[in-house]
Formats: C-alpha cells, sequence, structure tokens
C-alpha cells in the first residue's frame, strides 16, 4: 500500500506484531517512539531477529522505519509546531496501540497515559492534511465488573463500574474517540483485544506479556512473606481426579524449551531460569492460599500474533465512517481453573477458588490483597460477542486452542507442563490455619 502509516507502541508485545503486519502490507511505517529512549530501532530489529524473520526483512529495517521520537503525554506530542505540522500531513493512517497495561497502577498516572496519550494523537489525526484514518488499540475489558453474561462490540457504559483504573483509562479513552469522531466527523476503528498471551519462551530482549507478570507477582509475594515460604516451584505429584482441566497440549514434553516449543519463531531456550526460581525448586510442601474465584469461571485469552494478523485484516477494509468497533477475542475461552493450574505450576503453590474473602487471611494472602487489580479476573464468566468480525472475515478468525501446554510454553520454564492438582473437596471446610 502508500497509505503513510504511523503507529505508536510499536516496541511493545502487541505492537511488535503489529509492526510486523503492517510491514506485510506497508512499504514503510512511521514508529513514534517514546522520546529519548534512542533504542527503538534496535529493540525492533531484536524482535525481528529473535522471532525468525528473514534476513533479507532484517536487513531491511532500516530503511523502511523512520522513528521519530515523541512524548505521548505533551502537546504536539513533544515536538515543535513545525515537526508536528509536517509529522501530520505526512500521514494516511494512525494506529495507536501505545499505553500501559498495569492493572495495579493508580488512575492518575493511568489517565497521563492511556487518555492523554490518546488525546495527543488524536491532536496529530486532527492537524492532518490527509485526513488519517485512526486505528485505536483499547481493551475487550473495558466492559467493566460485570462478570457474567454477554459484552457486545456496540457496548461502552460504567454501569458496572470497573475492577480496577487500568479498564477505567481505558474506557474513558475509548469515550474520548467517540467525542473526537462525532466532532471531527471522522472514522476510527476501534480494536478490543482480550487477554493477550503467546507461546514464545521469554528472553531477556522481548517485553513481557501479561501472565509473566502475574507470575513474578505471586512469586514476589512468596519472598516478601519470608522464607518459609519459599518452598518448592516444581509441578508436584500427579494426582487422579483432578477437577482441574487437565492439559491439552498435543505430543511429549521436554526438559529443553527448544525442543519442546511448537512456535515456528522460537528464540530458542534463552539465558535459562533465573537463580531465584532455581534455588525455590525444592522438595518441601507447597503453601496453600485461597483466591476469590469462580470455579466454573472463563477467561479469554488470545494469541497475540493471531490477534495483530486479525487487527490489521480489519483495517483493510473500508471504515463506516463513524466509529466501527471489534471485539478481537479467541472463540474459546479458557476455563479458570487452566489458569490456577498454570499458576500453581509456576509459583510453586496450591490454590483454593472460594466465594469470598477469608476472614482471617493467611500472610500470604494479606499480601496478595495488595494487587486486586490482578486476582478479580478468576471470578469471570463473561463471554465477548465477536459476530462483526467472524461475519467479515469467516473462518480465517478462528484461533487454534490455547490450553495449559501453550500457556506453559510462552513462560518458558524448563518442567514438562505440570499436572493439575485437585481443590480440596469444600475449601470452606479446611480451617484457616492450614493456609500459608
Amino acid at each position: 500500500m502508500v497509505v503513510p502509516v504511523a503507529l505508536t507502541g510499536a516496541t511493545g508485545f502487541l505492537g511488535l506484531r503489529l509492526l510486523r503486519q503492517l510491514l506485510g502490507a506497508h512499504r514503510s511505517v512511521t514508529v513514534l517512539a517514546h522520546a529519548g529512549s534512542g533504542e527503538a530501532l534496535h529493540r525492533i530489529t531484536r524482535f525481528f531477529e529473535l522471532t525468525g524473520a528473514p534476513e533479507t526483512l532484517v536487513a531491511e529495517l532500516p530503511d523502511r522505519i523512520r522513528v521519530v521520537e515523541t512524548d505521548l503525554e505533551r502537546p504536539r506530542l513533544g515536538l515543535s509546531a513545525p515537526a508536528f505540522h509536517e509529522l501530520a500531513d505526512g500521514l494516511g493512517a494512525i494506529w495507536h496501540s501505545a499505553g500501559s497495561i498495569n492493572l495495579e497502577g493508580d488512575l492518575p498516572q493511568l489517565r497521563r497515559t492511556n487518555v492523554d496519550g490518546t488525546r495527543r494523537v488524536l491532536e496529530l489525526a486532527a492537524a492532518g492534511r490527509r485526513k488519517p484514518v485512526v486505528h485505536h488499540v483499547s481493551t475487550a475489558f473495558v466492559a467493566g465488573a460485570r462478570r457474567d453474561g454477554v459484552a457486545y462490540e456496540d457496548e461502552l457504559d460504567d454501569a458496572s463500574g470497573f475492577e480496577n483504573a487500568y479498564e477505567r483509562s481505558k474506557y474513558e479513552a475509548e469515550k474520548l474517540v467517540h467525542a473526537w469522531s462525532r466532532e471531527h466527523g471522522r472514522p476510527v476503528v476501534v480494536l478490543r483485544p482480550s487477554i493477550l498471551v503467546t507461546d514464545l519462551p521469554p528472553h531477556p530482549d522481548l517485553p513481557s506479556h501479561p501472565l509473566q507478570v502475574i507470575e513474578r507477582i505471586l512469586s514476589d509475594v512468596r519472598r516478601t512473606a519470608g522464607p518459609q515460604h519459599e518452598g518448592s516451584e516444581h509441578a508436584g505429584p500427579e494426582h487422579e481426579g483432578s477437577e482441574h482441566e487437565p492439559p491439552q497440549h498435543a505430543g511429549p514434553q521436554h526438559a529443553d524449551p527448544a525442543a519442546r516449543h511448537p512456535h515456528p519463531h522460537a528464540p530458542g531456550p534463552g539465558p535459562g531460569p533465573a537463580p531465584d526460581r532455581q534455588r525455590l525448586r525444592a522438595t518441601v510442601p507447597r503453601p496453600r492460599i485461597r483466591l476469590v474465584g469462580q470455579p466454573d469461571g472463563r477467561l479469554n485469552l488470545t494469541q497475540v500474533e493471531h490477534a495483530a494478523e486479525v487487527m490489521v485484516r480489519l483495517a483493510g477494509r473500508a471504515p463506516s465512517g463513524g466509529v466501527d468497533t471489534y471485539h478481537v477475542v479467541h472463540d474459546r475461552d479458557v476455563p479458570v481453573r487452566t489458569v490456577v493450574s498454570l499458576l500453581e505450576g509456576l509459583a510453586g503453590i496450591s490454590i483454593d477458588l472460594v466465594a469470598g474473602k477469608p476472614d482471617a487471611p493467611s500472610e500470604l494472602e494479606a499480601l496478595l490483597d495488595f494487587y486486586p487489580g490482578m486476582t478479580a479476573y478468576l471470578g469471570h464468566r463473561r463471554r465477548f460477542d465477536d459476530t462483526r468480525v467472524r461475519t467479515l472475515l469467516g473462518p480465517s478468525a478462528v484461533s487454534a486452542p490455547v490450553d495449559l501446554g501453550y500457556l506453559w510454553s510462552g513462560l518458558g520454564p524448563e518442567e514438562p507442563v505440570p499436572a493439575p492438582t485437585p481443590p480440596p473437596a469444600s475449601p470452606t471446610a479446611v480451617p484457616s490455619d492450614r493456609y500459608a
């Protein structure tokens, strides 16, 4: 295509995949990078190298990517007036993928990043003579704290409140987009992904994804609680009659991450497990904790590579003239028990899902109360309607399964996929002093 396109957030978990897809559709891309970093092109190049991009494509990157350092929290993106208008006039499409996904962040900071950042991108779009189409990456979780039922693409209200400040900030950014579209009579494409995951093992030169952040929180909580809780991080013995969903990952499991990893562009085993994780792998009993959640709950987890492909394909369609909103989600939800099994295997704990917060929380449970944005989703049974996407794209909108084996691969431990551990027959009957 000859449409000049710009992308914010190009060095992020989703942004890197969007950039790869955009380079497949456009000769060049202008990357609006964070001012002062000076590393955007290097980080992009490392991603392409580590994910098996053809050498010819990697060699072309300096010629096909134009990096403009900007500050999304400042007027005119921190640019001089001439530089700002020159940038705006040269663009035919703007992709806004930058933002904070900190589930524990405070609302003022999240508003500066997610709402004010969106405002500055819209100012750029309004200033351009070409009237560029805006593609705004939001989140399916603007649906808020309504944990049951169906969330539809045309819905955008705050009647149910929000699980955390992150959701509210993304909701406010979407409201801003709608107001801008009405005021200027301009089309905007809003793309709402669910929780994005990958089976690509972690690497120090690659950005983290949400489940890695959750794993680190759980491990940090155990360390903060003291050495008495720094027990095993091994998967533990297999249990028959488990109520957790068994792993569905096909094929044998291997100790070598590169050997067991199905991703076609895997970066290899990388630097190996961190010393803390090695130290924690001792054969001592796991601490048991209670988390509020629904045993029959479900979460929508989508492969980030597939999500990026779907987004760019949707962007290739002619916009309606107003705001076109798409849920970029998986067609099959993941049971909460699968996520629980993953967290148990990674953090070396046992988790009981309970209906309400314990009256007498243990030390570990009290520490986890400092991270309410993370644990709230274990209580979700909501479904995201994606009829519009499936109608437009047909069978190609369907994703490959996301199961326990896939998720385990993306977090990179060397052990085989853990055997799911069964919860007690009645968690409420277990005495509080049994919990760590």
